[in-house]
Order: structure tokens, then C-alpha cells, then sequence
């Protein structure tokens, strides 16, 4: 299993767009993105998202492999 990439906010908006996801709120340092199912995350507008909280709070409720993230991340 690889390594879970260092990632901004702006990295991960670009990743949740290519896997059908749009903004539809901010409040604060939070964007909330939702896609045509209404499965939402919530991404914190960082420069850097902590390790913790992009593999527990971001990809595993949505079923996100690292290898997943680290491909779409590549193109």
C-alpha cells in the first residue's frame, strides 16, 4: 500500500471535481462539496490537510483508496 500523499485544499478540490463533485457552500475555512448521489464532504480550505483527517474524515466515508487519490492526483 503507498504512502498517503501530502495534499492542499486546492489539490483536493481538483480531485472531488474529476469524481463528479461541486461546491456548494463555504462557511469559514470549509468547503462543502456534494455530488448527483448527495454523498457531501467537506473539505477544510488548508494548505495542507493533515494526514488524519484527509484519511478518516474525507476518504474513507467515501470509499477512497490511497491509490485512487494518488492516481487521480497525477492527471
Amino acid at each position: 500500500m503507498p504512502k498517503l500523499p501530502r495534499v492542499s485544499a486546492k489539490d483536493l478540490i481538483r480531485v472531488f471535481n474529476k469524481l463528479g463533485f461541486r461546491i456548494i457552500t463555504q462557511k469559514g475555512s470549509h468547503i462543502k462539496m456534494q455530488d448527483e448521489d448527495r454523498r457531501t464532504v467537506i473539505i477544510p480550505n488548508h494548505k495542507q490537510i493533515k494526514l488524519g483527517t484527509l484519511k478518516n474524515g474525507i476518504m474513507n466515508p467515501l470509499d477512497i483508496s490511497v491509490e485512487q487519490l494518488i492516481k487521480l492526483l497525477k492527471n
